[in-house]
């Protein structure tokens, strides 16, 4: 579920951020250039606009996920549990990380007393 929700958020961003850029080439295409303060109004108009229509996006999106049939689950196809081999082998990272920290702790310590 994380990684789902993952996906979906840098996709999204990737989407807000070219909606960015396609206003920031419309400001400027009509000569607007922001130089100081005065200018803020106007990039924080586009700002609110910007909030607007990403939200706008995000609720069309998950209506059409949902004519699609998305009920906020990945489907199971087949339900296969990991064996222990397996979940051995996912665990060597972390505990290859979990013995260079400690590893880490304990030199720091020696050299600390010395």
């Amino acid at each position: 579920m994380l990684t789902q929700i993952a996906t979906f958020m840098l996709r999204y961003v990737d989407v807000i951020v070219d909606e960015m850029r396609r206003m920031r080439v419309a400001r400027e295409s009509r000569a607007f250039v922001a130089k100081d303060i005065r200018h803020l109004p106007v990039v924080a108009r586009s700002a609110g606009a910007l909030f607007i229509r990403s939200y706008e996006r995000g609720e069309r999106v998950h209506l059409a996920m949902l004519s699609r049939g998305y009920t906020g689950t990945m489907p199971i196809i087949h339900d296969v549990p990991g064996s222990a081999a397996q979940w051995a082998l996912a665990a060597t990272l972390p505990m290859t990380a979990i013995a260079v920290l400690l590893g880490g702790l304990l030199r720091t310590r020696c050299w600390s007393k010395a």
